[in-house]
């Protein structure tokens, strides 16, 4: 018998609901390019609409999450470990609540980026989603790998691709010290509470592309089961 065979008899595969999970969580980062070139035109308006669609995202992704939670099988016939699946779930879901807060945080305050770390800031946050893109790269090989048996040319793949994510999150370590130094040489001439709030939003991105290398991470120990 096939492995997908195999899958149809005993289990319902977790592993296409994940697929979708990780590229609803991608579209609420991916929003946040063109909220940040609003809320920084300080055209609130839009920037208002484009929160409230990262908000939905987020919401449809969290609705996944838990059906993923609710349906899995329990069963000895799971080709991954159930716990494991338990794991990668909440991770990727962590993507989707970090934009969303972003949003939310950057639209409460009105925060604008400072028109002198603007470039390096946009830079680091496409540099953050392309980690996301990444992992989600990653995530997407799952049915492949199960009908290989988790085995062969496309293991080889999924490790180039996380290897790669690791090398894109180092790249964003580096830019966020680089935005850190940057705000340290105008931070006199800001209202310190926007200043608080800046660091964090910048921290908050980061984050994003931490996040996406703890979802290869997991992947990676599912791999090695």
């Amino acid at each position: 018998m096939t492995g997908n065979t195999i899958l149809g008899v005993f289990a319902k595969s977790p592993l296409k609901p994940l697929e979708k999970h990780i590229r609803k969580v991608t579209e609420c980062a991916e929003i946040l390019p063109e909220f940040f070139e609003s809320s920084n035109n300080a055209d609130w308006i839009k920037a208002e609409k484009l929160r409230k669609k990262i908000s939905k995202a987020e919401k449809e992704a969290d609705a996944m999450k838990r059906a993923i939670r609710m349906e899995m099988p329990g069963g000895i016939f799971m080709p991954v470990e159930r716990t494991d699946v338990l794991e990668l779930v909440s991770q990727q879901d962590k993507i989707a609540n970090i934009s969303k807060d972003i949003a939310g945080r950057i639209l409460g305050r009105q925060i604008v980026i400072p028109e002198d770390i603007t470039k390096k800031f946009n830079e680091y946050l496409a540099r953050s989603i392309d980690a996301i893109n990444k992992s989600a790269a990653a995530i997407n090989e799952l049915d492949d790998l199960l009908e290989t048996g988790f085995r062969g040319r496309e293991v080889k793949r999924v490790d180039k691709l996380l290897g790669q994510l690791a090398s894109i999150e180092d790249d964003t370590d580096s830019m966020q010290i680089a935005l850190r130094q940057a705000i340290m040489g105008f931070e006199d001439d800001m209202n310190p509470i926007d200043v608080i709030f800046l660091y964090q939003i910048v921290e908050w991105v980061g984050d994003l592309a931490d996040t996406a290398e703890r979802v290869g991470a997991r992947l990676e120990i599912m791999l090695a089961r």
